[in-house]
């Protein structure tokens, strides 16, 4: 009986299914996994480093817990040895933890044989004292440890060709004659990410003692394409839901901003971090006039900036199922051909136009922008003004000195604000529901706008990496996304019906 052979039959007699539908069943190994393990055990040349690539929900972790419980108490434990499974996040290092202790757990043999310590993450295997840790970059465990097996859980997360978590786990294992490395993970987003140069250099370099099984869709093909969905997914049908993979890829044909997330984690292909935010058709598309009325509701975003440069203040009016969005932009006016000339952006003429506001002097005035939205307030209903907390103390400073009692709220500018808001924007745009009145600055901020995604493929607007200016498109989707927030901050304490002096 080959190494394999006694690997696979451990998982599929002892290792039962730790969640889902078939929890508590014997687990049985899909012909992609089985492959994936002869491949690493019988290699004749020795295996020293293997790499899975598949797309998202195809039972990666589940292997993984499966794998480490073979070395931990099955045919591939060593004496007094030591297994880790590393992860860029505490969450995904819990994850693969979990899953082992939940396998352990559901046998009635491996609960005997196994000592589980949750506040470690950490697994002792009592017939030949290995010990497993779940370790994360988080958490900065990676030195001091010396693993004859480190399996890395979602490598493809990692940016860029280097990382020092990883190199610290690969340098541990240097005490052993023949540690073992395995990195199952979707694909990174970028040939220049770290997994990416993994699965290049054993592609090119043919090494025997490297395993590298790349499951990924053809570059070119149809998001419809049911043989590049199985492509990608080896277990299309089983542990990925078909019906799951049928709904994203509608959705990624309809929104246009959807087809690199789709390929990514659903086709396991390599993208670009970062892509425009919407096609210029769809924004297009939504070039209405807004029709406000005095006394309105509204709601608004501000993005104040620095200076010398563009400070967006956008409300929008719910009507019906019509959004009317009302952009206001502020530039100083002490150089603005010249500032026109050098970025290449008709400030000056949209400023003679009446679709950007100037400003006496070299700067932005703060009283200005408080004025503004002072003005707005009285003139509207305006429920919530959304912002970014970046230099907002002077705007404030500046509210209370007019007197103006603004109901307000800090607007966070990473995933977990910007995701639900942004694809707000996106199904307002893709129903012809936002009415934005071919202002050509917030077009302009429109056309410009990229997002990066996290690992979960949550999206934020980027400053730093979008083409140009898109102050406006920040200020147009805080304004959206504060529309559901269930939070107040006021301008003043006065303002808060609440609020009670401290006797």
């Amino acid at each position: 009986m080959t190494r394999a052979t006694k690997v696979i039959n451990f998982i599929e007699r002892l290792c039962l299914t730790p969640e889902g539908a078939d929890v508590g069943e014997p687990l049985v190994l899909l012909p992609f996994q089985k492959k994936f393990i002869r491949d690493i055990y019988d290699n004749r040349s020795g295996t020293s480093r293997a790499y899975l690539s598949v797309a998202r929900k195809n039972g990666k972790s589940a292997l993984i817990a499966a794998i480490l419980l073979a070395h931990l108490v099955g045919p591939e434990a060593r004496q007094n040895s030591q297994i880790i499974s590393g992860a860029r996040s505490r969450d995904q290092a819990s994850l693969v933890f979990k899953l082992a202790e939940k396998m352990v757990r559901l046998s009635p043999l491996l609960s005997q044989i196994v000592r589980v310590v949750p506040s470690q993450k950490s697994l002792i295997g009592l017939v030949k004292n290995v010990e497993y840790k779940a370790i994360s970059a988080e958490a900065g465990t990676a030195h001091g440890l010396s693993p004859v097996l480190a399996i890395l859980d979602e490598v493809g997360q990692v940016r860029g060709p280097s990382d020092a978590f990883i190199e610290a786990i690969e340098t541990a294992q240097g005490a052993h004659a023949d540690p073992l490395l395995i990195a199952i993970s979707t694909q990174a987003a970028t040939d220049g990410d770290l997994f990416s140069t993994w699965l290049d250099d054993a592609a090119a370099a043919q090494d025997p003692r490297t395993v590298s099984h790349l499951y990924t869709a053809p570059k070119d093909c149809k998001l419809s394409n049911r043989k590049a969905w199985k492509a990608a997914n080896p277990a299309l049908g089983k542990f990925r839901s078909t019906q799951d993979v049928v709904d994203f890829a509608a959705q990624a044909e309809r929104l246009p901003s959807k087809e690199n997330s789709f390929r990514w984690l659903f086709l396991n292909q390599r993208i670009e971090a970062q892509s425009p935010f919407m096609s210029k058709s769809e924004w297009e598309a939504n070039s209405a006039p807004p029709l406000v009325e005095d006394g309105s509701v509204c709601f608004a975003g501000l993005d104040l900036s620095s200076s010398q440069d563009l400070t967006a203040f956008v409300m929008v009016f719910p009507q019906g199922d019509q959004y009317h969005v009302v952009p206001q932009f502020f530039l100083p006016a002490d150089g603005l051909r010249e500032k026109s000339r050098s970025e290449r952006i008709p400030y000056d003429v949209w400023a003679k136009q009446g679709f950007l506001t100037t400003i006496p002097g070299p700067v932005i005035i703060p009283e200005v922008i408080a004025r503004a939205v002072a003005d707005a307030s009285e003139r509207y209903d305006l429920q919530m003004l959304a912002y970014d907390r970046w230099r907002i103390s002077d705007f404030q400073r500046e509210l209370d000195g007019i007197g103006a009692r603004v109901p307000m709220k800090p607007f966070g500018q990473g995933y977990k604000d910007m995701a639900p808001a942004l694809d707000r924007v996106e199904q307002l745009v893709a129903q012809r529901a936002l009415r934005h009145g071919d202002n050509p600055v917030l077009n302009m901020c429109a056309a410009n706008a990229v997002v990066t995604r996290d690992p979960a493929g949550n999206r934020k607007l980027d400053k730093a990496k979008s083409y140009s200016k898109i102050d406006g498109m920040v200020a147009l989707t805080m304004a959206l996304g504060c529309m559901s927030a269930d939070t107040v901050q006021y301008s003043s304490p006065w303002d808060n019906p609440e609020y009670r002096m401290a006797v």
